[in-house]
């Protein structure tokens, strides 16, 4: 194997002789191997961890290899994880069975030892060259439309300073967007979304999204109802019904600015909460809404709410890139690390320009799509 992070495999069989010796040999070849003596251990592993590839038994008892394989494509996170057949029998129907569960292959288990670990390189090798080939075809389809799903820069609003910070998870373009409307002389509209679950596909969802907060949003001006909730349960009601977009959810933050009162109105559809600084108290505290992932449901159960912010005040919307944490089992969520390095950053009085500065230093670490928008008010409403 090439050089780097090793590829790691789950070995799954209820042969420990066996299994020993297919560990013994992925690792001496440079895989972090993980095995499993039953499909019941393969899933409880699958749980907190995803491998590279998974080398399974068929004939194993209470769960067999295809059993197994039909577990794991009910799992959105797990379906798309290459698989591979080991068995004992050159029985062809076992064999057209599992490869129509979508295993890319099988290996008879009298094989010898060092040409599955070649297959299983070799494959491995197909795999990685065909996603490279996918991005590199997106990143040529993002240049050839010129779309974005992320604004050059923030509006100018007198008595505040808007800005933001995006980044693709490894330069390929994902869910995460973001946009400013302007829908009339007085109202101005900020939007934070993330498409959820599809990986680099997300990106292929971002504009159909954006186009029904767009229209929703000046449709809502143009008919006097410029409720931000209102607009979300118009945008939900459409994506829940929009064949195309079935199982397609996204989070949404959505702040409307009266630039005349200089009053927020927010509502959220399964988005973080946000998080408002203080600045006279120098606090950081949450502000949370009520409403579900647009597209779960065909209510998505929208309540606004009114934020007050004083000279000096912050307002921070981000996306769960900038929660989320490597770890060995995978990644996971921590709100509180990143509230907690917001809060450092505030209490040192850097700007938001140095805070965006500390992210880039960071980048190396992300693992997902991230974006946060901050809004400072830097005058009171006269």
């Amino acid at each position: 194997m090439a050089q780097g992070t090793p590829k790691t495999i789950l070995l799954v069989d209820d042969n420990p002789l066996f299994l020993k010796l297919l560990n013994q040999a992925f690792t001496k070849a440079g895989f972090a191997c993980h095995t499993a003596h039953s499909a019941q251990e393969g899933l409880l592993y699958l749980q907190a961890q995803k491998p590279d590839i998974i080398l399974s038994d068929y004939e194993m008892p209470e769960m067999n290899g295809l059993e197994f394989r039909r577990s794991v494509l009910k799992e959105e996170s797990l379906k798309d994880i290459p698989f591979m057949f080991l068995t004992g029998s050159d029985d062809k129907d076992i064999m057209y069975t599992g490869l129509d569960l979508q295993a890319i292959d099988y290996v008879i288990k009298d094989t010898p030892v060092d040409v599955i670990v070649a297959k299983i390189n070799n494959l491995l090798h197909t795999v990685n060259k065909q996603r490279e080939l996918s991005e590199l075809e997106i990143k040529k389809t993002v240049a050839a439309l010129n779309i974005k799903a992320v604004p050059k820069e923030a509006p100018l609003v007198n008595g505040f300073n808007i800005d933001f910070w995006h980044r693709d998870y490894q330069d390929i373009p994902g869910g995460d967007f973001i946009d400013f409307i302007e829908a009339d002389n007085r109202y101005l509209f900020v939007i934070l979304g993330d498409i959820m679950g599809k990986k680099w596909k997300a990106w292929f969802y971002t504009f159909t999204y954006l186009s029904y907060v767009r229209a929703a949003v000046r449709f809502s001006i143009s008919g006097n109802d410029n409720s931000v909730a209102t607009i979300l349960q118009k945008i939900n009601e459409v994506i829940y019904h929009d064949e195309g977009l079935r199982d397609i959810l996204s989070s949404v933050s959505l702040i409307r600015i009266d630039k005349l009162t200089q009053q927020f109105t927010y509502a959220g559809a399964g988005d973080l909460p946000l998080l408002h600084y203080n600045a006279h108290r120098l606090q950081l505290n949450q502000v949370s809404s009520s409403g579900l992932l647009l597209g779960l449901m065909s209510d998505g159960n929208f309540t606004e709410q009114e934020i007050n912010l004083a000279e000096g005040d912050q307002l921070f919307l981000f996306t769960d890139g900038l929660i989320d944490i490597a770890v060995d089992e995978g990644k996971k969520s921590d709100y509180a690390l990143f509230a907690g390095q917001l809060t450092r950053h505030l209490h040192s009085k850097q700007t938001f320009q140095e805070f965006k500065s500390i992210l880039e230093q960071q980048l190396a670490t992300l693992v997902d799509d991230s974006s946060i928008i901050c809004i400072h008010k830097t005058v009171s409403h006269a």
